[in-house]
C-alpha cells in the first residue's frame, strides 16, 4: 500500500501550503499518473472532501463514508497507468470512483441485511444470553471460509479457533512440524481475510488495480 499522508477530511486549513499545492489542476493529475506519491497526497486535500461529501449523500456520515474515501484514493493510486484526461479530469475521475464505491458498499449492506434477516429468521426466538444474528452470522462466514481451505490449514485453523490450542500444541497434536503449523496458519488467516474481503468489480471508466 501506497505510503503516503491521507487522513479525514475535516475542512481545517493548512497553514504551511506545499509545492504541490500550488500545481494546476492538470498538471497534478499528471504527477499522480506519473507516480508520485506527493501528488496524490495534494489530490486528496484539494478533492477529500468532495469525495468525503458525496459518499456521505449517499452513505450517512460515519465511518463508510470514510472507508470510500479511503478506497477511492487508493483505487485512484493504484489504477494510476490507466489515468486518460477527460472533459472532467481527475476531479471527474475521482467522482466516477466513488460513485461506484458507493454503490458496492449500497450492495455490500444489502447482502448482510438479507443474510442477517434469513439467520435471524432461522434462529427464532434466540435464548436470552444467546448470540445475536450478527454473530452468528459472522460464524456462519468463517465457516463458509474455512471450508474452501486445504485440508491441512483448515485443520490447523480450526484447532486454533475452535479448540484454543497454541502453535506449538497444535504441532503436537498432529504430529507436524511447528514451522509447517506456522506456515500453514499464516496462509490460511490470509486466505481467509481474501475470502471475507469483498471485491469490487471494475466500474467503467475506474482505473484497474496495478
Amino acid at each position: 500500500m501506497v505510503a503516503v499522508d491521507i487522513q479525514p477530511p475535516d475542512g481545517s486549513p493548512h497553514s504551511h501550503p506545499h509545492p504541490e499545492d500550488l500545481l494546476g489542476d492538470d498538471q497534478l493529475a499528471a504527477g499522480v499518473a506519473a507516480g508520485d506519491e506527493r501528488c496524490l497526497t495534494a489530490a486528496y486535500r484539494r478533492w477529500g472532501r468532495l469525495v468525503h461529501r458525496l459518499a456521505g449523500r449517499a452513505l450517512g456520515d460515519g465511518p463508510d463514508a470514510e472507508d470510500v474515501t479511503q478506497q477511492v484514493f487508493l483505487a485512484a493510486w493504484r489504477g494510476r497507468h490507466g489515468y486518460r484526461p477527460g472533459a472532467g479530469g481527475l476531479a471527474g475521475w475521482l467522482v466516477g470512483i466513488t460513485r461506484h464505491k458507493v454503490a458496492d458498499t449500497l450492495a455490500a449492506r444489502t447482502r448482510r441485511a438479507v443474510l442477517v434477516t434469513a439467520v435471524g429468521a432461522r434462529q427464532g426466538a434466540a435464548s436470552v444470553g444467546g448470540p445475536c444474528a450478527e454473530q452468528v452470522l459472522d460464524r456462519v462466514l468463517v465457516q463458509r471460509e474455512l471450508a474452501n481451505l486445504p485440508s491441512a490449514q483448515q485443520l490447523v485453523l480450526r484447532l486454533a479457533f475452535y479448540e484454543d490450542l497454541t502453535q506449538s500444541q497444535i504441532s503436537r497434536r498432529t504430529g507436524l512440524p511447528l514451522g509447517t503449523v506456522k506456515s500453514h496458519m499464516r496462509r490460511g488467516l490470509r486466505a481467509l481475510r481474501e475470502g471475507l474481503t469483498p471485491e469490487d468489480p471494475p466500474a467503467p471508466g475506474a482505473p484497474q488495480p496495478v
